[in-house]
């Protein structure tokens, strides 16, 4: 969607603070022991304290709140009550709200319970290429610039994008146009407008940056040589000086 009046800016900040509260909450609950379950109805109780529901459940059906991803699993992870968080595992959280008939996107990367050199290259590698993307979303821009400034900060570290998964347009629904993609992609000839609503997410791996067909599960998604990924995201709007975060979170937001 395009931004229209102020309530449409007004509902997505809305949208966008509940998902930043809900990482964030997710976020401090990442521990050795913890369950992924236990991890998703941590975000489940922030979206109740704001009476916001989950995005992925109203579009699709998904069968949780949130996607945890663990290691190789690259997004779309189903919480469960059995499986456990381990030390070191890779924890990615992708939280989509819907408020008020808006929405919001956004996922961190986090290791559970350590501090490992290379993984941490590998989140901060993605973290750099989300902030190599936001920095190309100016109005006028061609979009696959975004794709652009990505791959080359994520393959300047020695990682891969994985090129099947992309950023999208988000606002009114969780999915729409136009799509993201994390590298130059010269079929994607589209330039960004002011007002528009989208996300960016570096999705990438430690590997050769590619998917195999969902797990059993029938959602998640996992690298195809079982090497590790991070997936990074925020909902922003193209503005004129540079992109306003949504789902960014204040330092003294509670």
């Amino acid at each position: 969607m395009s931004i229209e009046s102020t309530d449409d800016l007004i509902g997505l900040q809305r949208a966008g603070r509940v998902v930043a509260l809900a990482l964030e909450a997710m976020r401090r609950f990442v521990r050795p022991g913890v369950t992924t379950g236990e991890l998703d109805a941590a975000g489940e109780a922030v979206f109740s304290r704001f009476g916001a529901r989950s995005a992925p459940q109203l579009a699709y059906g998904f069968p949780g709140v949130n996607c945890i991803s663990l290691n190789d699993e690259a997004v779309h992870g189903v919480p469960s009550p059995t499986r456990l968080i381990r030390r070191g595992d890779l924890v990615k959280i992708d939280v989509t709200a819907e408020l008020d008939d808006y929405m919001a996107d956004a996922a961190i990367t986090v290791e559970a319970g350590a501090w490992t050199a290379p993984k941490q290259r590998l989140i901060r590698a993605a973290r750099a290429a989300l902030d190599e993307g936001l920095q190309a979303a100016l109005p006028g821009s061609p979009i696959n610039l975004v794709g652009r400034a990505v791959e080359r900060e994520v393959r300047r570290r020695g990682f891969s994008v994985i090129r099947e998964l992309a950023g999208h347009g988000i606002g009114r629904t969780i999915h729409e146009s136009p799509t993201v993609p994390n590298y130059c992609d010269p079929r994607q000839c589209g330039s960004l407008t002011e007002g528009l609503v989208l996300t960016i997410e570096p999705i990438i791996a430690a590997g050769v940056g590619a998917v195999r067909r969902p797990l059993e599960d029938g959602w998640t998604l996992s690298t195809s040589d079982g090497g590790l990924s991070a997936h990074v995201e925020h909902t922003i709007v193209i503005a004129k000086d540079r992109p306003l975060v949504l789902t960014g979170l204040p330092p003294t937001a509670t």
